[in-house]
C-alpha cells in the first residue's frame, strides 16, 4: 500500500496529526488496520507494535489528544497518553541512551508521538503550525530560515490561496 496522504515527512507528532486530510481526496489513514500496518511501517514500529484493533484505538486516542494540546492548549489528554510509558535513562559503550519504556506495546506509537510533541514543544512551541489555507487540516514544523511558513505545501494549498486572491482581483 502506497501512503494516500497528501503531506508525509513531518515529525512524528505532526505526522500522526497529518493521518486525516481534507481536499480533493479527503481520508483517514487510521480507518483501518492496513493504514495503521503502513503508518507503523513508516515509524520503523512494525516488528515491535501489533497492528490490531487495541493499537488502533490507542494511536486514535493519542492522534486526538495531540490535536486537542497542539489547537486548543489542552493538555490533560497527552498527560494521559504519556502515564502509559516513561524513558529510561542507561550509559552504554557508546554513551548515553534513552530508553522508551511502555507497558503495553499498542501504547508505544502514540506515546512516541505525544513525547515527540514534549520535544517539539521545549524546542520552539511556535513553530508547530497548522496549515493557513481554510480547508486545510494538515500540520507542519516550520523550519524556515524567518518562521514565516504559511502553508503545509506552497504547491498546494499555498498556490490555491494566491490563485484565489488573484481571481478575486479580476473579478472586482
Amino acid at each position: 500500500m502506497r501512503d494516500p496522504r497528501p503531506h508525509t515527512g513531518e515529525p512524528a507528532a505532526l505526522d500522526l496529526l497529518n493521518t486525516r486530510w481534507r481536499g480533493d481526496d479527503p481520508g483517514d489513514l487510521l480507518d483501518d488496520l492496513d493504514g495503521l500496518r503502513l503508518w507503523l511501517n513508516l515509524l520503523g514500529l512494525a516488528d515491535q507494535v501489533p497492528a490490531d484493533e487495541h493499537t488502533l484505538q490507542a494511536l486514535r486516542t493519542a492522534r486526538d489528544a495531540i490535536h486537542a494540546a497542539v489547537t486548543t492548549g489542552e493538555y490533560a489528554a497527552v498527560n494521559q497518553v504519556l502515564a502509559h510509558g516513561r524513558i529510561r535513562r542507561e550509559l552504554t559503550g557508546e554513551g548515553p541512551r534513552e530508553v522508551p519504556e511502555v507497558a503495553d506495546p499498542a501504547w508505544l506509537p502514540g506515546w512516541l508521538a505525544a513525547d515527540d510533541l514534549l520535544r517539539l514543544i521545549a524546542e520552539a512551541p511556535h513553530r508547530i503550525r497548522q496549515c493557513a489555507h481554510p480547508d486545510c487540516v494538515l500540520f507542519f514544523y516550520d523550519t524556515s530560515k524567518n518562521g514565516t511558513r504559511r502553508w503545509h505545501s506552497m504547491a498546494t494549498c499555498g498556490n490555491r490561496a494566491k490563485a484565489a486572491r488573484h481571481y478575486a482581483k479580476i473579478t472586482e
